[in-house]
């Protein structure tokens, strides 16, 4: 006799649809791969361009001193107060947090700000030197920092937002937030290397304006790259499309009022500008009194930036794990020291020891100068960390335009230094009083290192409980 229902059941079986939850997962592993390579993609592209800009800037060094006659102080002055767009960071980031372009909010914002540098660095290579004068050159470059703080603040937005995205998922580990900022901060650094590397040989084959042309053209490229990519396959999330300036503002003074937010940026922030930056001088003395070749200062660059892409690697592997704290401050100590090595350098102690003066700009000179920068890297992620959900891009913005007022503090200090310690383009008895007063304002702000948190999620654990 036949089991029916042994019958009914197979056919049953047969027509119940198989669910392949496997192959589901793999299809949103595939699609998360996708959506991170493209990341990584207009991100990478992104801090590279920007690392670049150090092949155009040691040609405006050179344009300043030999093509208009600037002293050390005025140009200075004009480098320092070309920083001025970054300043308005949080406005951009305002903005690229409130306005959507076509559906899009961030990568826009890099097209126009490709555009706009593309439109400053094409205007001074195609304005003739007898031409040139000090507010021309000025506004020129205004221009192009206007860009490029729009840029920075578009792709910072995309780094902080993406951060927190790994940060909240359950199925990445917690040590994935901070990679994204080690991808980029490697990125930017390798774009350096390659800049003051080509920037280096550059400046003894080519004029400063060809320099300049070249950049422009790459910055035109990476217009057009941002133009063709859609932030679709970005999968950023968009839940302040409708979100007006004022309501923004507002999310960021609120931010601004967590005193581990507010006290750690202002604390940052001092510790950049209480320090008188003598770069000005520094570079008339290498190249005016010791005569050090144009090839020397592209190589001293060049070991600078990597430095800062080794920074990169270190701290992502090894230093992610030690509050930001301690390295901050280990940071702020190594700089004063190495300032007075620059004293011994200027002391003529390291000559007399049997290290030329080539040498000692080469290796150390380079790293002196990006070393104080070291301090970015664990700040924006602990930022990143403590930013509030819905405002990353203002909060960061706001961060880098702490950053770019202090330098602009730190650079009209060090004018004043220079003065006041009698320093000038012939005469630099003074500089290394000068030195020695700077590394001792160096080490003032440890003394209120305690603002910045040791721990970002003990802190954001307190808010949210």
């Amino acid at each position: 006799m036949p089991n029916n229902h042994s019958d009914e059941s197979e056919i049953t079986r047969r027509k119940t649809p198989i669910i392949d939850h496997d192959n589901g997962d793999e299809k949103s592993v595939n699609l998360g791969r996708k959506v991170d390579k493209m990341r990584k993609i207009v991100l990478g592209i992104g801090f590279w361009v920007q690392g670049m800009r150090c092949f155009p800037w040691l040609g405006v060094s050179f344009f300043l001193k030999d093509g208009l006659k600037l002293d050390p102080s005025t140009l200075q002055i004009l480098q320092v107060s070309a920083n001025l767009p970054m300043v308005a960071k949080p406005f951009y980031g305002i903005l690229s947090d409130s306005f959507y372009i076509f559906g899009q909010h961030r990568l826009p914002y890099i097209a126009i700000g490709a555009f706009l540098q593309a439109l400053s660095w094409l205007g001074i290579a195609f304005v003739p030197t007898s031409s040139s004068s000090f507010l021309l050159i000025t506004l020129y470059l205004l221009l192009g920092n206007l860009g490029a703080s729009i840029v920075e603040v578009a792709n910072d937005a995309i780094v902080a937002e993406t951060g927190k995205q790994s940060s909240s998922s359950p199925k990445k580990p917690q040590a994935s937030s901070g990679e994204l900022q080690s991808f980029v901060w490697m990125a930017s650094s390798i774009g350096g290397v390659l800049g003051n590397l080509l920037a280096g040989i550059a400046i003894d084959s080519i004029f400063p304006q060809t320099m300049f042309l070249l950049f422009g053209v790459l910055l035109s490229i990476q217009f057009v790259i941002s133009v063709s990519i859609h932030e679709s396959s970005l999968d950023l999330p968009k839940t302040l499309s409708s979100t007006g300036i004022k309501r923004q503002l507002s999310e960021l003074l609120v931010a601004l009022k967590r005193p581990e937010i507010s006290y750690s940026i202002a604390w940052f922030a001092i510790s950049y500008a209480i320090i008188p930056a003598l770069t000005g001088t520094m570079f008339f003395y290498q190249t005016q009194y010791l005569k050090i070749e144009n090839s020397v200062l592209g190589i001293s660059k060049v070991i600078g930036q990597v430095t800062m892409l080794l920074w990169g690697v270190i701290y992502n592997k090894h230093l992610k794990s030690v509050p930001p704290r301690k390295v901050i401050a280990a940071i702020q100590v190594a700089m004063a020291i190495l300032m007075v090595s620059d004293v011994l350098f200027i002391k003529g102690i390291y000559h007399s020891m049997g290290l030329p003066d080539s040498v000692y700009v080469a290796i150390f000179s380079g790293f002196i100068e990006v070393l104080c920068f070291f301090k970015i890297l664990p700040f924006m992620i602990l930022t990143a960390q403590l930013c509030p959900k819905g405002c990353e891009g203002s909060i960061m913005a706001f961060l880098m335009s702490a950053i770019a007022l202090a330098l602009m503090v730190s650079g009209y200090l060090g004018v004043l230094l220079a003065s006041y310690v009698g320093v000038t383009a012939n005469d630099f008895s003074g500089l290394p009083r000068g030195l020695l007063i700077q590394a001792a304002f160096t080490l003032f702000p440890l003394y209120w290192s305690s603002y910045v948190p040791d721990d970002a999620k003990v802190k954001v654990k307190r808010k949210e409980n």
